[in-house]
């Protein structure tokens, strides 16, 4: 049994770790409020402009061969996978779902002959993936934190081209761009998403039914409506890949939170179970004392 003076120091040592886990608790509650407040006010925004362009793509009855970011290519040779992590550790298993997600799905494309780019945002997620070995194409960090929506830019320039223009996509370099995200559902809930942002027609153009749209476009148009949607599809493409930061931030600091709050419990159900430890040593020690107490006087007796 371990002596009383290794349980009061084992009892000191959880204590002060109970109290770092307590503050970074507290510390990540405060942040995911201000995350949540700007999710919150992104989902609108994002929503609405995706019906906007779904809208408007059903009024001018598009043509996919004249937007490079609707048309469809005849064959997925090539794929840019974009997984979100984050830039620090402590936050449960947020890290891993998304690495674990990415990797199957670099599996899957892999086994079907389809070639991938691997792009990263987070430095537990690209340092996971270098150690495993796996090809990172680019490595985006220190924005996890506080995303703004000028690296939802630079990172639509990865895969999209610089000046907005769509090079990678529209030359066939790149067939099918995916991002792999957690979407905050609460701060115990946070739900691996996988979203492809490239090609659009899918998600956008078929977001409403024919008879739907004229209702809502009934509009006189300067300039005309495809200078418009020709403009409004990269910055959609820049808004959801925004949008999924935000998702990702407010998801990672929901899971700080819960898992700092479980470690804080799991440090008292510790403290509890040394402080009885210790209360029991304490006792066999007296226990012991008197015994030797009376021993000796029975031998001087």
């Amino acid at each position: 049994m371990a002596s009383q003076r290794d349980i009061k120091r084992r009892i000191t040592s959880v204590q002060n770790t109970k109290k770092i886990t307590k503050a970074m608790e507290m510390v990540a509650a405060a942040r995911l409020r201000r995350a949540q407040q700007r999710i919150e006010s992104t989902r609108p925004y994002a929503l609405h402009m995706m019906e906007f362009i779904a809208g408007l793509a059903r009024y001018i009855e598009v043509d996919p061969e004249r937007f490079p970011l609707l048309k469809r290519h005849a064959e997925v040779r090539r794929v840019a996978v974009v997984a979100l992590t984050a830039d620090r550790g402590l936050c449960g298993a947020f890290n891993a779902n998304i690495v674990r997600r990415a990797q199957e799905r670099l599996r899957e494309y892999r086994a079907a002959g389809v070639d991938v780019d691997l792009i990263v945002v987070g430095k537990k997620g690209a340092g996971t993936f270098r150690f495993h070995r796996c090809d990172v194409a680019a490595a985006y960090t220190g924005i996890t934190d506080r995303p703004r929506f000028l690296d939802a830019q630079t990172l639509v320039g990865e895969v999209l081209g610089p000046n907005r223009v769509a090079e990678l996509y529209t030359s066939g370099a790149v067939d099918r761009v995916l991002v792999i995200f957690n979407h905050f559902v609460s701060p115990m809930e946070q739900r691996v998403t996988e979203q492809i942002i490239l090609p659009l027609q899918d998600e956008v153009v078929q977001t409403y039914t024919p008879s739907d749209a004229a209702p809502h476009m009934d509009f006189l148009f300067e300039p005309q409506a495809e200078a418009i949607l020709n403009d409004l599809l990269p910055s959609y493409v820049e808004m959801t890949v925004y949008r999924a930061l935000l998702e990702s931030t407010a998801s990672e600091h929901g899971a700080r939170m819960t898992a700092m709050r479980n470690a804080s419990e799991s440090a008292g159900e510790m403290i509890d179970e040394l402080t009885l430890a210790m209360n029991r040593a304490r006792q066999a020690s007296i226990t012991q004392e008197i015994l030797e107490v009376v021993a000796g006087a029975d031998a001087l007796s």
